[in-house]
């Protein structure tokens, strides 16, 4: 499945290497071991790390970081700025999250924001973010019953945007050419680009937003 995720997501590669076209989102429930998944990901992708309760997130966050930097990926920092800039990493906040002072008057890598509608990425476009993931674009496990926004509203909401927009939720190798002409820039994935866990640091940790 990964495979053919990432050769799919193969043709949203732009001609600029500042923004990504693949983000592996890692998840302590669905996503598998995240060292595994980052290292199957070719040159240029972004793997962002969302383990914010596993206990040893921060061995994990610097053996991500090396492995991001011997295989050529960029790593981002889900929700933690401090963490972000220890490692010289991007950031990634969360809908509603705006970035803090340290961030603003340090921060170097990339800055995505989540968002869910018109209202969260014209926050995210105000603060000066890089990118915005907009989800769910199709149906997805990792919130069973949330209405999906499906690509002619995703259409209309990356049209208005005012930043590069990537699609996440539900995002299958199928389904790739659909975001694409929905004004994807990029595609986001948490369990089409899971590896199995090897090791109990890895193991799910639930309740982790």
């Amino acid at each position: 499945m990964a495979q053919g995720l990432i050769g799919a997501a193969r043709r949203l590669r732009r001609r600029t290497r500042r923004l990504p076209w693949l983000i592996l989102m890692t998840d302590p429930d669905r996503g598998g071991d995240p060292l595994a998944a980052a290292a199957a990901l070719p040159r240029g992708c972004v793997v962002i790390l969302r383990h914010d309760s596993v206990p040893g997130r921060a061995d994990l966050a610097n053996r991500l970081s090396r492995l991001c930097r011997a295989r050529g990926l960029r790593l981002s920092i889900a929700r933690d700025a401090l963490l972000a800039l220890r490692l010289g990493a991007g950031l990634h906040l969360a809908d509603g999250m705006e970035p803090p002072v340290l961030w603003r008057l340090h921060g170097r890598g990339l800055l995505s924001i989540a968002a869910h509608g018109p209202g969260a990425l014209a926050r995210a476009r105000r603060m000066g973010a890089d990118l915005a993931l907009l989800s769910p674009l199709f149906a997805t496990a990792s919130h069973p019953g949330a209405r999906a926004l499906g690509t002619v509203r995703f259409a209309r909401f990356a049209r208005s945007a005012g930043l590069p927009v990537a699609a996440l939720g539900g995002v299958t190798a199928a389904r790739v050419a659909a975001a694409r002409r929905a004004g994807a820039v990029a595609v986001a994935a948490v369990g089409a680009l899971a590896r199995r866990p090897r090791s109990r640091l890895l193991q799910p940790c639930h309740g982790v937003p």
